[in-house]
């Protein structure tokens, strides 16, 4: 199996359903109280793109993009519509959306991380397929234009030499990024409801590790 660097047309997915999910034991204890245990470290967001009613022409791309990626066999990117940049969905990316690190003057490579917090914890999820051409970095508060640059197909950012930033200074970004995803099914089913017009009752989609 590989990673295709493609992205789910962007049109057909704006419709989607989903959203992320944990798996979380849960032991009832004989005093009442319960003992958890959260055996995934971070989420896995699962996505149905499909029941929306489409074009012949939309049907046929999603047929063709399910025949390119070999069904379950090949992994690719996808917009999640509500949560795909390192901003709130009202807001615009800035340089300062998100801490990334902290210098020392000689470590040059940062993973892009997105935190989710409120107060009483901070979960930091590791973002690995940022889009091209659509990061900022802050060093101490100060955008730099120049200096840097980011692995696309990891989301690892990269301080040129003389660029590296000086021990103790706070590294920030800000990024649009795509979910990695393959479809969790082998099969299309598509019934056509109307003229020119049809459906893919279900189309499943979930978030894997490339």
């Amino acid at each position: 199996m590989a990673f295709h660097e493609q992205r789910f047309p962007l049109r057909l997915s704006l419709t989607s359903s989903g959203g992320p999910g944990r798996q979380t034991d849960i032991v009832s204890l004989s005093n009442g109280r319960e003992a958890r245990n959260r055996r995934w470290r971070f989420s896995r967001r699962r996505y149905d793109v499909g029941s929306a009613l489409r074009s012949v022409a939309d049907l046929y791309a999603v047929l063709e993009f399910f025949e390119a990626r070999g069904g379950q066999l090949h992994a690719f990117r996808f917009r999640d519509p509500v949560d795909f940049s390192s901003a709130r969905p009202d807001e615009g990316v800035t340089s300062l959306d998100q801490w990334i690190g902290t210098g020392d003057g000689v470590t040059t490579a940062f993973p892009l991380v997105k935190a989710y917090g409120d107060g009483a914890a901070v979960e930091r999820r590791p973002v690995v397929k940022p889009v091209a051409g659509t990061l900022r970095i802050a060093v101490d508060g100060v955008e730099r234009m120049t200096g840097f640059a980011v692995d696309a197909t990891s989301g690892i950012v990269t301080f040129e030499e003389g660029h590296v930033p000086d021990a103790g200074s706070e590294i920030r970004a800000g990024f649009e990024y795509d979910v990695p995803v393959r479809f969790d099914t082998d099969r299309i089913e598509i019934n056509l409801d109307a003229f020119r017009a049809g459906r893919i009752p279900s189309i499943p989609l979930i978030e894997v590790i490339p």
